[in-house]
C-alpha cells in the first residue's frame, strides 16, 4: 500500500521515516481514506511497539504521506 523512506526532518534535526501512498493508489479515493485511517489509528495508540506518527500531509501533486519516527535496526 505504500513505500517507506528514511529521511531527515530539517526543522527539528532528526531522522524520520516517510511512508508514501503508492503512486497507483494516489488517485483512488478509498485507498487514500484507508491510508489516512491507518495514520489516525496508529497515532491514537501509545505503545512501545507502535511507531510515533508526527504528521500526515500531501505533496504538491496530491500524493498522501505519513511522517513517523525512524527506528534503526539493531
Amino acid at each position: 500500500m505504500g513505500v517507506v523512506y528514511r529521511a531527515v526532518d530539517t526543522k527539528l534535526d532528526r531522522r524520520v521515516a516517510i511512508k508514501f501512498l503508492s503512486a497507483h493508489l494516489s488517485a483512488d479515493v478509498e485507498a487514500t481514506k484507508r491510508f489516512i485511517r491507518e495514520a489516525k489509528a496508529a497515532s491514537s495508540i501509545d505503545h512501545p511497539h507502535i511507531g510515533t506518527i508526527y504528521e500526515i500531509d500531501e505533496t504538491g501533486d496530491g500524493v498522501t504521506f505519513i511522517v513517523m519516527a525512524y527506528y534503526p535496526w539493531a
